[in-house]
């Protein structure tokens, strides 16, 4: 069988492509591998109609949409391989199926590094989070710490101070904030703490304090975290997508990359902001490129 369209990743940009793909009566493979970077987190945000749902209902509620359709198939694997042949592309799995599709359309999401902080993890997702727009108003007001150990500490500071004006920037040993910018924090009432970390401290994924390598504590009910993102695989480089500064695959109105027949979708191709309805609206974007290419080919 060959598909219309594979489409790699099942968040919101990949779920919702295969809908309007769906609804369009294409025949579509959607390859999930159920490792969604947002799969840490308790509850999304900023998505109307779905505020608070968590990462697994959402899924859920898609994939309720998604069955009404039944071109639309899901894989559970991950691709591990895309090569482009003459009119089709074949995609390999992990477990060493091959498929066969005339179009793809690339919407995995990136990936995400932490500060190497010891215990950042169990906080992570819970009261440490990685986007203020997300979950910004659930820490209104309270006494807040950004990790930072790159030169986006400033902007991530100055979103931050909407929610909260209590916050601590902790450069984790590192002097990467500009002596200007710096007195800009302070005259807003931010502290800078570069002394190295030890650990943090909590229960139950409740963070309570930072503690410093020179015995220091900083008490802190919650935080955010800068962390460096990158594409989890080497699919779009390996067939030739032209990236973002190697990050971001670039795309058209369209979602169509430089590779004839490779479309791209959500973070995959967006660095920010990375919210579930702007994944998802690029799902649509993508889905449009791929049925208006395919419409214009059968009638050439």
């Amino acid at each position: 069988m060959v598909y219309d369209c594979a489409i790699i990743g099942g968040g919101p940009a990949g779920l919702n492509a295969a809908l309007v793909l769906g609804r369009a009566r294409r025949k579509v493979a959607l390859f999930d591998n159920n490792q969604a970077r947002n799969s840490v987190t308790q509850e999304s945000h900023g998505f109307i109609t779905r505020d608070g749902v968590s990462p697994a209902e959402f899924r859920e509620y898609a994939h309720q949409d998604i069955q009404k359709y039944p071109s639309v198939e899901f894989e559970s694997c991950t691709i591990e391989k895309i090569e482009k042949q003459e009119d089709h592309s074949q995609l390999t799995s992990n477990n060493g199926k091959t498929f066969s599709s005339k179009k793809v359309i690339l919407a995995y999401g990136l990936k995400e590094d932490l500060p190497d902080v010891e215990g950042l993890k169990d906080f992570y997702g819970k009261s440490v989070f990685s986007c203020p727009y997300c979950d910004g108003w659930e820490l209104r007001d309270q006494p807040l710490v950004l990790i930072a150990e790159s030169e986006h500490a400033v902007h991530m500071a100055k979103m931050i101070y909407q929610w909260s004006k209590d916050l601590v920037i902790c450069t984790n040993g590192l002097q990467i904030i500009p002596d200007d910018e710096a007195a800009s924090l302070k005259s807003k009432g931010l502290q800078i703490q570069e002394n190295k970390i030890s650990h943090l401290s909590g229960t139950d994924g409740k963070l309570s304090k930072i503690v410093f390598e020179d015995g220091t504590e900083l008490h802190r009910t919650g935080g955010f975290v800068v962390t460096e993102l990158k594409q989890p695989n080497n699919l779009a480089s390996s067939l030739g997508c032209e990236l973002k500064g190697n990050l971001g695959i670039i795309v058209d109105d369209l979602g169509r990359t430089n590779v004839e027949g490779v479309y791209a979708a959500g973070e995959t191709s967006n660095i920010g902001p990375a919210q579930l309805i702007i994944a998802a609206g690029h799902g649509v974007r993508a889905a449009a490129g791929v049925n208006y290419d395919m419409t214009m080919e059968e009638f050439k």
